[in-house]
């Protein structure tokens, strides 16, 4: 039975503003593994390693989610870490959208829990992850950088769809691929 690495997603386009956010990033020599821009997208479920013959129940259960949901606009607005300064995993961008991408994490979660894919203990936390920290390595510099972006509006986008996305991890980084994609 074959495996992949899955998650439901969609997609935000790189902005002028992200991608100068990213490059001063780059610039300061911290040591952070950023997004790509083409692979840059907002995770609404990490599914982990899955079984290729649930990919009709998962869109299934992906279409049973989004009844109801209309598309929507959502603002990427500020930055910051998890899960804090003193110990920085991940670099994020904010979301402002008035509820709507929570509302919908929590329909994907109630969905999935069926099939054997747990509910978030956490709960959803609506953020765009930008980088990923490796080390320490700079990191007075990066705070630096994150405090001046930290109420900047990198962009307002349209959500339309969701998408089953597949991870495979390459030396060069991931590689995503659409595997199905439900409309809003």
């Amino acid at each position: 039975m074959a495996i992949f690495r899955g998650f439901i997603a969609f997609d935000i386009k790189a902005t002028p503003q992200i991608l100068a956010f990213e490059e001063e990033i780059a610039r300061i020599g911290a040591d952070v593994k950023l997004v790509e821009p083409h692979n840059i997208h907002i995770t609404m479920k990490f599914l982990g390693d899955t079984e290729e013959d649930q990919i009709p129940v998962i869109e299934q259960a992906m279409t049973s989610a989004v009844q109801g949901i209309k598309p929507f606009t959502l603002t990427l607005k500020g930055t910051g870490v998890f899960p804090n300064q003193n110990y920085i995993k991940v670099l994020w961008i904010g979301i402002v959208d008035d509820g709507h991408s929570s509302t919908l994490a929590q329909a994907i979660d109630h969905h999935l829990e069926p099939l054997g894919f747990p509910k978030e203990k956490k709960g959803f936390s609506p953020h765009l992850t930008i980088g990923r920290m490796k080390t320490a390595q700079k990191k007075d510099q990066l705070l630096k950088v994150l405090e001046r972006y930290s109420t900047m509006e990198f962009t307002t986008q349209e959500v339309h769809s969701i998408a089953l996305k597949k991870s495979e991890l390459t030396g060069q980084g991931p590689i995503y691929t659409i595997l199905r994609e439900v409309p809003l």
